[in-house]
């Protein structure tokens, strides 16, 4: 099984789900996404998202492939590249870390470790930038796959609770923690990135 984590550009953001790829919840603020949604634009405005962060801060997510077939991805930028972010109770994001904002993996490449990899990948990158944890806003009532993540799943992968909220806390996870995580952690993994959303595959090449 070759498989290879690659940063996400606009050459491959075909590659995610089609509903991810117009998804615009966390790229813009909550008035600005309905209006684009209503307008139809929302797919253009997830690649201008995109294109102006991969020029202003560098690579925000990553794209796992297997034998060249996209599997999975995770998307993720500092909060000021992130309108959504300040809407919450909880917000702001730490200074010193990045918000993971959502991630993925297909159900028929769960338990395979992939999860473990592309988290790891995401923090050795991180930490080369000079940041010391990644944050997200956990969803505590999470019913259904959406664009948050359930907050007892991050929990489960090691995230700590640093603003508590009955339905939005924010939860931290320190990146060198990540490094070091083995097997043990790959089950909650799956549950966590098999959660985004219903789709039940990507686009293979």
């Amino acid at each position: 099984m070759g498989r290879r984590l690659v940063p996400l550009t606009l050459d491959n953001l075909e590659d995610l789900p089609q509903r991810c790829r117009s998804c615009v919840f966390w790229e813009l603020d909550p008035v600005s996404g309905e209006a684009a949604i209503k307008a139809g634009t929302s797919a253009l405005e997830k690649e201008s998202w995109i294109s102006a962060v991969l020029l202003d801060w560098g690579s925000c997510g990553r794209v796992v492939y297997v034998d060249d077939v996209p599997v999975g991805f995770v998307l993720y930028a500092p909060p000021a590249y992130v309108p959504r972010s300040t809407a919450f109770p909880t917000s702001p994001v730490s200074p010193d870390a990045v918000q993971l904002m959502t991630a993925f993996i297909v159900p028929g490449y769960q338990g395979q470790g992939l999860g473990r990899v592309m988290v790891q990948t995401v923090a050795k990158d991180l930490l080369r930038r000079g940041f010391k944890a990644i944050e997200a806003f956990g969803d505590a009532r999470w019913k259904e796959p959406a664009c948050m993540l359930p907050a007892d799943h991050l929990l489960a992968v090691g995230f700590k609770t640093v603003r508590p909220h009955p339905t939005h806390p924010r939860l931290r996870l320190e990146l060198r923690s990540t490094l070091s995580w083995k097997e043990d952690v790959e089950m909650a993994l799956d549950r966590l990135l098999g959660a985004v959303q219903k789709e039940p595959a990507l686009r293979p090449l």
